[in-house]
Formats: structure tokens, sequence, C-alpha cells
């Protein structure tokens, strides 16, 4: 299986410092306030989020048409859920609201075959401990 990659480099102090991450062909910059505020350019989480709503969008649609339903569409967001404790900073929580476009199959069906995808993708599996919640909507 091949190795994937991702650089960042961030320079100064944690308020005052600024950073840019790069992999693939996205090259983003992040910052203090793009992290822990609402600042212009990307952070961490977005990148969880993005990884976590494409990997399960995979899994879902094939062990959708493992089941004999090939779904025409699957869009997921993800919101990841950044907190501060008293330990420092945690993801806590991972909410994935995901519509399907999938002839054939039931509501309770995609539900079912959703949630299983959203622990079981490899995403979803090196988030474990995180607290991972879920929408669905079956689309016609």
């Amino acid at each position: 299986m091949p190795v994937r990659k991702a650089h960042a480099i961030w320079e100064g102090d944690l308020v005052k410092g600024k950073g840019t991450m790069r992999f693939g062909s996205f090259e983003g910059p992040y910052s203090f306030s793009s992290r822990f505020e609402n600042g212009k350019g990307t952070n961490p989480e977005e990148l969880i989020g993005a990884a976590f709503a494409g990997c399960f969008s995979m899994a879902l649609s094939h062990e959708l048409a493992q089941k004999g339903h090939t779904p025409d569409r699957i869009s997921t967001n993800a919101e990841v859920h950044l907190e501060k404790s008293s330990e420092g900073f945690t993801i806590e929580s991972v909410h994935l609201s995901v519509k399907g476009k999938v002839p054939g199959v039931q509501e309770k069906e995609f539900k079912e075959v959703a949630e299983g995808a959203s622990r079981n993708c490899p995403v979803a599996r090196a988030l474990a401990g995180t607290n991972i919640s879920l929408d669905t909507e079956l689309q016609t």
C-alpha cells in the first residue's frame, strides 16, 4: 500500500505565529486565529473532517454496492468539535451528515450501512475514542 505524506511548517509562537500545511495538490495557511477563532486559513481539524468525510463516503458507497445498491451519489459533511479542557485541547466529537441517492435501497438499510461505515472506515478507526455521531438522509 502507498504511504501518504503531508507537510507542515510553523513559524513563531502559538498566538502570533503562522504556518502552512501541504498535502497532494493542496497548500494552505493556518494560524492561531484560523484554528481557535474564526480567522482565515485552514486548520488541522478541517483537514481531519475532510479526511473523514472522504473516507466515510467511499466506505459507505462500497458497502452499499456490496449489498447490490450502487449509489448515484453520496454527499457527506463533517463537523469536528475541538474543545478545551483542563488537560488542553481535544477533538471531543465528530458529527457526520450524509445524504445519499441510492436506487433500490430502503431508509432503514441505508442508515444501518451508514452507521457501520462511520465506525469502520480507516479514518474512523484512527479516531477511536472520539465520539462520532451521524445523521442520514436518503434522497429520491
